[in-house]
């Protein structure tokens, strides 16, 4: 999954002597639709203000404007892994835009610590200023509305140590980064670490409340890590056609019908019928590896980070990461009996980490995933099985060429996290949040940045 080809690009932004803020001419852009998905190969480079006529079977398909980026925020000094990075995009109660991002450890022991930097920008993202640092707790138009009008988002509690629950009898481990996971049945854990824990605001109020709710699945199973007991429950929620949520979420371990483990990791839906105070398992996505495409699947861990959404033809719909360190292939799975059960999961792209999902009221189906680098992909065949060529929001290189952070996660690729943010602003378009770590600050400094770009996409 390291290997790169690197064709000639078609150049997508004005001459040298073209200013940024003059818009370039529309550029036509055949679709490659023949290239192998075990190789990364850079897309459409969209790396400023650019206008794409997209051409497919040498018709029209798309045409596609992306704005200048703007910079939200730069980080003062050289930041480690896991600070000024993961940024996330959302709408406030009076109308105003906010981003956020990580300012602490890639790791369990930060779970918990809601003291996010922010930014606020009243002009729709032309220009931005500090905001609160209490994110999780803003007043802010995320999560999910409920048909009651009350909205609910997923949190994460702190980790509790071992040595202050009283816990039962493993069931098996292992060894993953170098790092010994336990594993234990989620219904013999302590009371505080079964369950799913969530924010709700109620319908006509400001402030968010927590709370637990519990979780029907006696096959699920739930680790221990360093001494501690996390509750990691990271997914999509959304409203189904009966009124009902479903939430697609990882990690996602359980014991086999048989009493086996299966400690690879999936995708796991679960489904709520009282506005989120309880969920039951609807289904799993266990992982299954495409061998021939990615030839060390069966060597990797596990699906994770699953994008979901429902389609507006009723297709669940579910992007997935594979892997956990490298840049693994991207696959896609669908639902046409309401998440119930899966196709198996197909390669849509060599790489991706946390894939985001848009419906866009026009049709189109925006995914953005990344690392290397940022991409964005359109699909509007109101099924999410074909997708258009990567547009690429930052330049990378090849795997080798460049110098990689050494950590515990392996190589860690210079460009940015990768994870992204979308919020739509339009019946065509939508904002993109990502990180950029080669930005050169004033000084002529690399320095992280947050970064905000409005993306305008039509089908033709």
């Amino acid at each position: 999954m390291n290997k790169f080809s690197l064709p000639l690009l078609v150049l997508l932004i004005g001459g040298c002597k073209t200013a940024r803020n003059t818009a370039p001419p529309a550029t036509e852009w055949a679709e490659r639709s023949h290239e192998p998905l075990s190789v990364i190969t850079p897309g459409i480079q969209a790396y400023h203000q650019t206008t794409v006529l997209y051409k497919r079977n040498g018709k029209a398909g798309y045409r596609v404007t992306l704005s200048e980026p703007v910079v939200v925020s730069v980080a003062e000094k050289e930041e480690k892994w896991g600070h000024f990075q993961f940024p996330d995009i959302a709408r406030t109660v009076d109308g105003a835009i906010a981003v956020k991002w990580q300012m602490a450890n890639d790791a369990m022991e930060a779970y918990g610590n809601t003291s996010s930097p922010t930014a606020l920008s009243t002009d729709g993202g032309k220009t931005w200023m500090p905001g609160p640092t209490d994110w999780e707790h803003a007043r802010l138009q995320e999560g999910l509305l409920l048909p009651n009008g009350d909205r609910i988002k997923i949190v994460t509690p702190k980790p509790v140590k071992e040595s202050e629950l009283a816990m039962p009898q493993p069931v098996g481990s292992m060894t993953r980064r170098n790092y010994k996971h336990t594993f234990y049945r989620l219904t013999e854990l302590p009371a505080s670490r079964q369950g799913v824990f969530l924010a709700r605001r109620k319908k006509g109020e400001l402030d968010w409340t927590n709370e637990q709710a519990a979780l029907d699945d006696p096959q699920a199973l739930r680790y221990s890590l360093r001494g501690q007991v996390p509750v990691v429950w990271w997914g999509d929620m959304k409203v189904a056609a009966d009124g009902s949520v479903v939430a697609g979420v990882y990690p996602g371990f359980h014991l086999r019908e048989d009493g086996s483990l299966d400690l690879k990791g999936g995708v796991f839906f679960y489904r709520s019928t009282d506005s989120g105070r309880s969920w039951k398992i609807l289904s799993r996505i266990p992982y299954q590896p495409d061998t021939k495409i990615d030839t060390n699947g069966v060597n990797k861990h596990w699906f994770t980070e699953p994008a979901f959404e429902i389609l507006s033809d009723g297709t669940y719909l579910s992007v997935i990461r594979s892997h956990d360190i490298y840049s693994g292939p991207m696959y896609a799975s669908r639902s046409a009996d309401q998440g119930r059960t899966w196709t198996r999961p197909k390669v849509i792209a060599p790489n991706g980490v946390l894939p985001r999902l848009l419906q866009l009221p026009n049709g189109v189906v925006v995914a953005a995933s990344g690392r290397p680098g940022v991409q964005l992909r359109f699909s509007n065949d109101g099924k999410g099985e074909i997708w258009t060529n990567p547009f690429e929001m930052l330049a990378y290189g090849p795997f080798d060429s460049q110098p990689y952070v050494e950590n515990d996660r392996g190589r860690t690729e210079p460009a940015s996290c990768g994870y992204t943010g979308l919020l739509a602003t339009g019946p065509d378009r939508f904002l993109i949040v990502y990180s950029d770590f080669m930005y050169k600050n004033a000084q002529g400094q690399t320095r992280k940045a947050i970064k905000v770009r409005e993306v305008t996409v039509s089908p033709l």
